[in-house]
This record gives structure tokens, sequence and C-alpha cells, in this order.
């Protein structure tokens, strides 16, 4: 009865979704009720667990997501990334610009949200098309790789940052484990997956031909690099800083800057200047992005809530515990139960952030109860979370139609991309798993 009734939780979310294209939050909370009463919890605590479930989730994540996507956004319109990409094109040259690519995808990706990051680097990449006249998908996929492996993999962004809360993971070492995965990951997803793609010919819609920004407009390299790069360096410092400890306590200051929404209000703060102020806008124009910016991820954060409503949901009625127990029969290695839960949901209902959510409310008695680290579970569900990109995916879609290509193509590019991405960081967790 167990395994049936979260079985018919996840075909409801599967079905209100993909087939009755409910809202996401809602969806949650919908089978979060159901949840509830097939689960045997009384039905006046159900709007409690709900309310606990989304304040829990949000009370810890709501900072680092809306100021990651402040940061993302004014990267992004002060043209810091056009002049990332432009440096990287004429250090590597045109003989390796996917690897050019690739760096800038990476670089530029861990401020930026996915479907952000896309929407806002499509264009540059399709500048550089223009001029060097090679195959788009050739050009772009490496870049596009990059970002999808951030968003799965590597904090702040909000499917890793919401696992690492629901997991009890630490963020620093997370993303440290997280950065040692990823980067063989890009590699042979980008520019060696589509070194094999030169025969897909196609010519991006002009519709999406972008406005480049002049030279003298754009702000200097390092100081673009640097407003990227900010948060992951203050925590991976900190994080470095504190495993030297030896066990003793870190210094009061440490502990602050290194939690995560004050080191990214520490971002923001010098973003607002190094690429606001001091490069000539006003502080009402700085915030006037800053408030379209949450336009952006709004919809992410309520569907992270309604995740966290339906794990508390399993929580409450007990069900976590009684599925730890029967999954701890399995002959199964709990980082490799995970990710193939997480795939399975991610391949029914296309929304990777879904997918590593759910699972977490599934899997998190069973990191307990099996000593598994914490970490490597984020990275192993969000590695789960986006195997195989198909037509339930916005992100497919995405990609089809920004480059303009057939069904056929978009499957043996971008769905066979996102697989190797998902497989390559199953296997970097696995061997992780054997040093640590």
């Amino acid at each position: 009865m167990l395994f049936v009734s979260i079985a018919c939780c996840i075909l409801i979310l599967i079905l209100l979704i993909s087939w009755l294209r409910f809202n996401t939050f809602i969806a949650f909370i919908l089978v979060s009720i159901t949840g509830g009463l097939l689960l045997g919890l009384p039905l006046e605590k159900i709007p409690a667990s709900i309310q606990k479930g989304i304040g829990d989730t949000l009370g810890s994540l709501l900072m680092i997501l809306l100021f990651g996507a402040m940061i993302g956004k004014l990267v992004a319109e002060s043209g810091a990334a056009q002049k990332i990409s432009d440096v990287m094109l004429k250090t590597f040259g045109i003989n390796k610009i996917t690897w050019a690519l690739v760096m800038t995808g990476f670089i530029v990706g861990i401020p930026l949200f996915y479907n952000v990051g896309f929407v806002l680097l499509v264009p540059l990449i399709f500048s550089i098309v223009y001029r060097v006249k090679l195959p788009a998908v050739y050009v772009g996929l490496p870049m596009l790789a990059a970002l999808s492996t951030t968003h799965g993999l590597l904090p702040p962004h909000p499917s890793p940052a919401a696992l690492v809360t629901q997991l009890n993971a630490d963020m620093g070492q997370t993303l440290l484990y997280g950065i040692i995965i990823a980067i063989p990951t890009i590699i042979l997803a980008g520019p060696v997956f589509a070194s094999t793609l030169k025969g897909i010919t196609t010519e991006p819609l002009q519709t999406f031909k972008p406005r480049i920004l002049p030279d003298d407009q754009l702000p200097g390299f390092l100081n673009s690099i640097l407003t990227c790069l900010l948060p992951v360096g203050i925590l991976l410092i900190t994080t470095i800083f504190q495993l030297g400890e030896n066990g003793a306590e870190s210094p009061v200051l440490l502990r602050f800057i290194a939690e995560p929404g004050m080191l990214m209000l520490l971002s923001v703060l010098y973003a607002t200047f190094a690429l606001g102020i001091f490069k000539g806008k006003k502080m009402r124009e700085v915030m006037a992005i800053y408030a379209d910016s949450v336009k952006d991820v709004l919809m992410i954060i309520l569907i992270v809530s309604g995740a966290g409503a339906l794990k508390q949901i399993f929580v409450d009625s007990g069900v976590s515990n009684q599925l730890a127990d029967a999954m701890n029969q399995l002959d199964l290695p709990p980082l490799l139960l995970g990710w193939l839960i997480s795939a399975l949901i991610r391949v029914a209902m296309g929304s990777a952030t879904v997918a590593g959510l759910t699972t977490a409310g599934i899997i998190a008695p069973l990191v307990l109860a099996t000593g598994t680290s914490p970490s490597l579970m984020v990275l192993a569900v969000g590695s789960g979370s986006l195997f195989f990109s198909h037509v339930n995916d916005s992100g497919f879609w995405l990609f089809k139609e920004y480059f303009n290509l057939s069904m056929k193509d978009t499957f043996r590019s971008w769905s066979v991309m996102e697989t190797i991405v998902s497989v390559m960081g199953l296997i970097g967790v696995m061997v992780l798993e054997r040093f640590i």
C-alpha cells in the first residue's frame, strides 16, 4: 500500500502537469492534499503540514534565489556576458570556438538561472555564428551543455540549492564536489560531443539575431568575470578555510559571510556598484533591472515551495521512514537509487526542478539511514533530473525553435547532450564516493 500511495501521488502530479496543463505550484498543492489523505494524515493536519513545508523550504532559499536572479540579470543587461564571450573568442580563436563558448557558459551560467541564461546567451551564440559562418548547433551546444550542467549540479541554482536544504547537505561542500564533477562532464557533453554534429546545418531564425552593444559600452573583462564568480569564490574560500580548521569553531565573521544568503547579498551589492553605478547607471535603473529579474524566477520559487509542501506531507505522515526501511532492502547503492528515481520522474514529467525536488522528499530518509553523503546525494539526484530531455521539457522546445531544427536533429543533439550530462554526473558521483 505504501508504494501504491506514493506511485499514485507521482502519477497524479504527472497527469496534472503534463496532460491537464495545470500550473505546477497548484498541482503540487493538490497532490500534497491527496497524498496526505492517501497516507492517513488527519484532514485537519494537512493544511499545517503544507504551510510548514512551504515555510521551511523558502525560509532558507528565498534570498539565494532572488539575489541570484538579480546578479544574473545585471550580468546580461550590463554587457558583462557579451564581454566575457568576446574575450574568450579572441583568446581561443575560431579553431577552438567551442572551447571559448563552453568556458563562457560555465562562468556566466553560475549566476544565471537556466531559462534566463538560455534566452540571454543564445543571442551571443548567434552573433558568433553570423561572424564565423560555422554550423549553429556545433557552435552553440557546448555553451548550453555548460549551462545545463551548472543548472543541475551547482548551487546557488534553484534545484541543487533546494536539494541541499532538503537533504541537509553542506552548500560549500556540494559546490566543491559539483565543480569537480562538472568539468569533465561539460568537456564530454560540450566540445567533444559537438564535434560529431557538424553535419547539422541550419540557419537560426533571423528573429533572434541579437543586438550587440558597442565595445565602449561594455564593462571590463576582469570586472565582468569577478562579478559572475564572486558568489562561488566566497563560498569556496570559506568552505576550504572551514575544512582546514580541524574541528575548531570558525570565526563568527567567517560563519556570517559563509551563510549562503549573506554571501549572495554581498555579491549583489558588489554587482550593483561594479556593473551598475560605476558604469554610469543610476540607482533606480539598477533597481528596475532587479525588479524585472524577480519575474524570471517567480514560478521557480513557487515550484520549489510546492515541492517542499509535498515533502512535508511525506514526513508528517510517517511514510518517509517506512519508505527508507523498504528501500534499504533493495540491492541498489543509495546514490544510484536516487539518480534512478530522479531520472524516471524527469523522463515522465520533463521538469528537472520538479524531478529533483520530488525525489528529495522520497530519498531523504534513506540518506540518514545509510550514512550516505548528503552532498553526493544532491549531485546524484541533480544528475538524474537532467536525463533525456524530450517533448515534455520546455528546454527541448527552446532549443528546437531558437536553432530552427527538425525534431530528429533536436533529439540527436539536445536530447543526447542532456543524457551525456546526466550519465557523466552519475559516474562522477560514484567515483567521488570511493575517495571521501
